[in-house]
């Protein structure tokens, strides 16, 4: 169990990567399951076991892909883009059960801007004990097709945690405003500290902006390439396994 919190504090987040983010429509993305800092990370080794959805959503249909999924796999997931337009793709985790030290508990809390739980602790007077924690994944990904633009990107998928953007990123360009709602359980979530992640040119730069009463955030376009947004909820566990329960939620897009 200790490498497994050690790989949750040094590698944390996770999203989907493809090989390119803007196709013709016919052609195949390669989509990479990423985990790790700084928005390089490393492949994911795929545990089909923890993976509850896994879908592929286009104006025209919407596709199961768990089937594609190997165990232990590492090679890309192969995803073919049929029609014109965004293709928006959607992955869940279930939980996993991590334990972690005082310490390093409230260094994550602290890194995630998770106030409230960092606060309650401190009042309880239980800083320095362990916690334990029950936590998901919630990722998407959004592709182009062709130039046809459509509001796909926008789908509201039902995640528990989920951060839909204003603007289709196709037609986004660098100086341009771009503004995301994060929902949780489907209300918006105020006072999250949210991440922007954007990688280009081999360098890669992160912005902190926490969530208005409405949910939203906004930034601008600083530089094209890939972009993410991430962000983590934590809330009491209901479930007498674990203390606390997570929703970790992160949102994929390019920019030309």
């Amino acid at each position: 169990m200790l490498s497994a919190i050690t790989f949750l504090v040094a590698a944390h987040e996770f999203w989907l990567e493809p090989d390119k983010f803007h196709f013709k429509a016919g052609e195949t993305a390669s989509v990479n399951f990423r985990v790790g800092e700084s928005f390089i990370g490393e492949t994911w080794k795929m545990k089909t076991g923890r993976i509850v959805r896994m879908e592929h959503h286009s104006q025209t249909e919407v596709r199961d892909l768990k089937n594609l999924l190997k165990e232990d796999g590492v090679d890309p997931l192969p995803v073919f883009l049929s029609s014109e337009g965004s293709h928006l793709l959607v992955m869940e985790s279930s939980p996993a059960f991590i334990r972690l030290d005082g310490q390093k508990f409230t260094e994550y809390l602290q890194e995630d801007g998770i106030d409230d739980i960092l606060y309650q602790r401190e009042k309880d007077g239980i800083s320095a004990d362990s916690a334990s924690e029950l936590y998901s994944r919630h990722t998407k990904l959004i592709l182009q097709a062709g130039s046809t633009v459509d509001d796909n990107y926008k789908m509201a998928s039902g995640q528990p945690i989920e951060i839909i953007p204003d603007k289709n990123p196709a037609t986004l360009k660098k100086g341009d405003r771009i503004a995301f709602k994060i929902l949780f359980e489907r209300k918006p979530l105020f006072g999250a500290k949210v991440k922007v992640w954007n990688r280009y040119n081999h360098r890669t730069s992160v912005q902190n902006i926490f969530t208005q009463q409405d949910g939203m955030i906004e930034t601008h376009v600083s530089n094209p390439g890939a972009w993410m947004v991430s962000v983590v909820k934590m809330v009491p566990s209901k479930d007498p396994e674990a203390q606390y329960r997570s929703y970790w939620g992160t949102l994929v897009f390019g920019v030309r």
